[in-house]
């Protein structure tokens, strides 16, 4: 037979509580008792005044962004909307059905005259992963290093060309200290210090987010960008992170995330890159350090029909490479960037048969550059291949990719929706916050699993059906209730007894965790 709704239970009032509405196993419940949030009081509270009217919870208003980014709802204005219809998401922040949820534009002017400048944010991430570190979920053994970009809220057609101060390199005076050594050692000058004018690069700069950085995004499209090289470990919760400008190699950024995660975990053992950090200073840094650098072979960048660069062969005993016709390269100068050049015998290479495929230059030399820490990118390579290795780095797939895929699709990171490296990386570091969080309730729940709270309902129902139909545990008939029999009334108190206790001794024990 056909079944026909009966819409008349649109109107129908009912006695319910908004905690009886929300599934036991929703995420916000997981949330809820994943952490506590109250520690953000003690962060704010120099942060409000002692008078005037009083203010939006501060830990409301965290909430709230945790819902946005744990979600992945692309605006504030979205967000409220869906707390204002979404019981879960009201029960979440504490809110009643009908109390009014603040405004969109709250948490914006927060930020502006209130959070601004400040390291909550850096905390609220922080406590986050050391609850995650307490509950022994951390694996740092192996950490997993890469960058994405992200496209920035500007207009790639709103742009002005810009002359600006080429940066110098956080190695640098390691580096030039090494190559004064070495030009010493080789019998060399030491190096005329450079004049005064410092070098310049030209960059586009955006007139919408000047903070940007212009982007190459495949072989046709080019935006403004920002950055995120961001480190995690093996259960892909994120360590740490650097923002940039979408135009900052990821070599460059690298010195102030090592440096960050260096301070968070003190024992790692490998440090898992791509090829984009694969120069002679980070790896001469790890290895110095005692940590194991994992990264992939690098495909030279030789023109296409010349000999690459392993085909000649370097004598350490004699300091001088020998080329596939069996001719040697001495050692010419080290320069400032740290390459010693070695040189081929023009006269010789004149009449090479080799010759179109060694060098192309009008005097015959070939030229060989080799780093000054070329030795330590050489026990990368032995380290690459060590059993194990392969299968460590084949783990990046699993870590760190899969945080940057589950952070744009799933959780809004495709777009940033400020402007202002300030503000992106107040957004970022919610947002990474979130994505801990997201994978801590979801591993306490999974460990430990979650009762739903007894409630007003849910504690007074059966007394309430008991009071209408005499139900005895056990009994198979329905009696109107009586209060006149002494077996009745004892029976009530016995009932009553079996249905408080479990609540008592589950409220006992969640306080006591």
């Amino acid at each position: 037979m056909m079944g026909k709704k009966d819409y008349s239970e649109r109107s129908q009032v009912q006695i319910a509580s908004l905690d009886d509405l929300v599934p036991s196993g929703h995420l916000v419940r997981k949330l809820e008792e994943a952490i506590d949030l109250s520690f953000i009081y003690d962060e704010v509270k120099d942060l409000y005044k002692p008078y005037g009217r009083e203010s939006i919870d501060p830990v409301v208003l965290m909430k709230i962004v945790i819902l946005q980014y744990v979600f992945g709802i692309p605006s504030m204005r979205k967000t409220i909307k869906e707390i204002e219809v979404n019981l879960a998401y009201r029960w979440y922040l504490g809110y009643g059905l009908y109390e009014d949820i603040p405004h969109f534009s709250t948490f914006g002017k927060n930020y502006t005259r209130r959070f601004k400048d400040t390291d909550l944010f850096q905390k609220i991430f922080s406590r986050i992963l050391m609850e995650v570190d307490a509950c022994g979920f951390l694996d740092t053994e192996s950490l997993f290093i890469d960058g994405t970009h992200i496209k920035a809220s500007a207009n790639p057609h709103k742009y002005q060309n810009e002359t600006m101060e080429k940066e110098a390199r956080c190695y640098e005076k390691e580096l030039q200290e090494e190559i004064e050594k070495d030009r010493l050692e080789h019998g060399k000058k030491p190096l005329k210090e450079k004049e005064s004018t410092p070098e310049t690069i030209n960059k586009k700069v955006s007139t919408t987010d000047p903070d940007s950085g212009w982007f190459h995004k495949g072989e046709h499209k080019q935006v403004f960008a920002y950055a995120a090289n961001t480190c995690c470990d093996k259960n892909n919760y994120v360590i740490d992170f650097e923002v940039t400008a979408g135009n900052v190699h990821d070599s460059v950024s690298f010195w102030e995330l090592y440096r960050k995660v260096s301070e968070r975990v003190k024992y790692p053992k490998y440090y898992v890159m791509d090829a984009g950090y694969k120069i002679p200073a980070i790896a001469r840094t790890l290895i110095e350090e005692g940590k194991v650098p994992v990264m992939p072979y690098k495909r030279p960048m030789t023109k296409k029909g010349y000999f690459r660069k392993s085909d000649y062969v370097y004598d350490e005993y004699f300091d001088c490479y020998l080329c596939p016709n069996n001719q040697i390269l001495k050692y010419s100068t080290t320069n400032r960037d740290g390459y010693r050049e070695y040189k081929s015998d023009g006269k010789k290479c004149k009449d090479c048969p080799y010759q179109n495929q060694c060098t192309g230059s009008k005097d015959h030399v070939k030229v060989v550059s080799r780093h000054v820490w070329e030795g330590y990118m050489e026990k990368v390579e032995e380290i690459r291949h060590q059993t194990g290795m392969k299968e460590i780095y084949q783990k990046r797939k699993e870590t760190i990719e899969r945080v940057f895929a589950d952070g744009k699709e799933k959780h809004g990171m495709r777009y940033t929706q400020y402007r202002g490296l300030a503000k992106v990386t107040m957004e970022l570091t919610l947002l990474f916050a979130c994505m801990n969080l997201k994978k801590l309730a979801i591993w306490k729940w999974r460990k430990g699993g979650l009762r739903k709270p007894c409630s007003f309902v849910c504690i007074f129902e059966p007394i309430y059906l008991y009071i209408k139909f005499k139900m005895v545990p056990g009994a198979s008939h329905q009696e109107p209730f009586c209060l006149q029999s002494e077996e009745a009334f004892k029976g009530l108190l016995f009932f009553l007894f079996f249905n408080f206790y479990p609540f008592t001794t589950h409220s006992q024990s969640s306080l006591s965790s």
